[in-house]
């Protein structure tokens, strides 16, 4: 009778000890991640000169072809100018203050003449404000206004040149050099890499921006003067300069605005030595190609995709998925990288987050929930009864 009271009393509280004891949570089995394996499409080079492109604000993506030595940049000098007489006396919106023409600065244009270089009219007693004057010397990239500008802004040609100096130092463009505003010179070089970086700095600034993105305009006293860069306008390209040279050949410094899913993208290049600007033109046209064809979206991960799984002691079970879609815009061939991090887990309903998947891309780090797609479900009193190993 004691034997038997004794089991009774022990099987009294084993039972509803079974049926109420927490349980340990189970570890997740996380599945291998497989990155995107998608090959981009080499870039469009010439083979001559030296060039360089880049996306701006894509690490590593700027990319060169040809010599880094400095090369003759021509009138590509003038976008250097405006930047350098900017600095100085700043248009800030306005029109800036009116430029008022003198016999010596008449005489320029025979003198810019004789040495084969373009120019506009400028006429003893002509007025024009500082944006007119800057408009004629980087659409017309007329010689002739861009000395009277650099002149005008620094008293004179040498105070100007010290200037420019102090500016390309400032701005870490050491391997750029000016000895005169408008470019005729050979002596004014530079390396298409240098160019790259003085393309982002003129986009910089409104003004210069908006002028050199400009196709034509009308100049009182001039008329009409047209853009020099025939491919604006073209496959986004918003500017900056075009610039020949006998030294030089045709060059071209240039930049495109296209827009990739939901994103503006702008890329800079620089491309020095074409034979003829038609063909350079025809050069700058197919490597921007290349460039918006190297920008993809990859899918990092679509909703409900799998990255681990439960499976608990009494059968039950579920997957952790990614609870959001998840995409990045790259340029060119990037590697994909997951860490996923998973919470042990019980009896849960479907949607408890359970964890959570970090994609890293080129330093960048994307991170997406993992949650379950389905209920684990308590076991039931049966099995908790027979199974006391797991119970208790």
């Amino acid at each position: 009778m004691i034997a038997l009271l004794a089991l009774v009393v022990g099987v009294g509280g084993y039972v509803p000890l079974a049926l109420l004891s927490p349980l340990a949570p189970a570890a997740a089995d996380v599945a291998e991640y497989a990155a995107p394996d998608e090959q981009s499409p080499d870039l469009s080079f010439p083979d001559y000169g030296a060039t360089a492109v880049e996306a701006v604000g894509w690490d590593d993506s700027l990319t060169t072809s040809g010599d880094e030595r400095p090369r003759p940049i021509a009138s590509i000098s003038k976008v250097v100018t405006a930047l350098v007489v900017l600095d100085e006396k700043p248009l800030d919106g306005g029109d800036g203050p009116t430029l008022t023409f003198g016999a010596a600065e008449a005489a320029l244009v025979d003198s810019y003449r004789a040495q084969n270089g373009k120019v506009a009219p400028m006429a003893a007693g002509q007025s024009l404000t500082e944006r007119q004057v800057l408009e004629v010397m980087l659409i017309e990239s007329a010689n002739n206004y861009a000395e009277v500008l650099a002149r005008w802004a620094y008293g004179s040609d040498q105070a100007f040149v010290e200037a420019a100096r102090a500016w390309l130092a400032g701005h870490g463009l050491t391997s750029t050099t000016l000895v005169e505003p408008t470019g005729l010179s050979p002596q004014n070089t530079s390396t298409s890499t240098d160019l790259v970086a003085l393309g982002r700095l003129a986009l910089a600034d409104p003004d210069v921006a908006r002028t050199v993105g400009t196709t034509t305009a009308t100049v009182p006293g001039i008329g009409e003067i047209r853009n020099s860069n025939e491919v604006l306008g073209l496959d986004g390209v918003v500017g900056i300069k075009t610039g020949t040279l006998d030294e030089a050949g045709a060059c071209l410094l240039f930049a495109a605005d296209y827009t990739v899913g939901d994103r503006q993208v702008t890329v800079v290049g620089a491309m020095l030595g074409g034979v003829d600007h038609d063909s350079l033109d025809r050069d700058v046209q197919a490597l921007l190609a290349s460039v918006a064809d190297r920008f993809r979206t990859v899918t990092l991960t679509d909703r409900g995709d799998v990255f681990a799984g439960y499976e608990l002691p009494w059968g039950s079970g579920a997957h952790a998925v990614a609870a959001e879609d998840a995409s990045v815009l790259v340029w060119g061939d990037e590697t994909v990288v997951a860490s996923v991090e998973t919470d042990e887990v019980g009896a849960a309903p479907a949607g408890t987050r359970v964890g959570q998947v970090t994609f890293t891309v080129d330093d960048e780090r994307h991170v997406v929930p993992l949650e379950l797609d389905a209920t684990i479900a308590e076991p039931g009193a049966w099995w908790r009864l027979t199974h006391p190993d797991e119970v208790f």
